[in-house]
């Protein structure tokens, strides 16, 4: 299923986004106007840039967010006042082409210090024709959540989860 999400369909234009996956794991996919180089380092280190901020803690009081390059890095908000508030760590990374994280935020929003009961953020971008790549997002291990793990899968696939995130990256990669 993941091979076909990122190799699958060569009918596919940028602007098309492909939601699939099990009941255990979300799968997203999208056609890049864009180099993976381009690609990946606005997804990681313009992060800033795209990510919505009614979707951090902070709010407006936020001042940046964040993903340290490297493996076991940081992944965080910080508010203006200095306060860092973790959502994830990289687990792993090879840029341009991958990288993963710990989803650090649980079903009801709050964060969590305890990355072994997150969930896995498996980013890839893979080339394509000249001046395009291919995204896939692969959100798995949802159940290590615990209770209510089936629900925030949907959530996450459903058009205020990942498609929306997705298209706020889209617009920055675009800009």
């Amino acid at each position: 299923m993941i091979f076909k999400a990122l190799f699958g369909r060569k009918d596919k234009k940028p602007g098309d986004v492909d939601i699939g996956g099990t009941k255990d794991l979300l799968t997203v996919s999208r056609k890049l106007a864009a180099s993976p180089e381009r690609a990946f380092a606005v997804f990681v280190d313009e992060i800033d840039r795209w990510w919505p901020r009614d979707r951090t803690w902070a709010k407006d009081n936020l001042a940046a967010m964040v993903v340290e390059p490297r493996y076991k890095g940081r992944c965080f908000e910080r508010s203006k006042d200095g306060a860092i508030a973790m959502w994830g760590t990289v687990l792993a990374f090879d840029r341009p082409q991958h990288i993963v994280f710990s989803w650090q935020i649980e079903p009801d929003g709050r964060p969590t210090e305890n990355e072994g009961a997150s969930s896995r953020v498996d980013v890839r971008f893979a080339a394509g024709e000249p001046g395009e790549c291919n995204l896939l997002i692969v959100h798995r291990d949802f159940f290590r959540h615990g209770e209510g793990w089936e629900k925030y899968r949907e959530e996450m696939a459903a058009r205020s989860g990942w498609p929306m995130l997705v298209e706020a990256y889209v617009k920055a990669l675009a800009g």
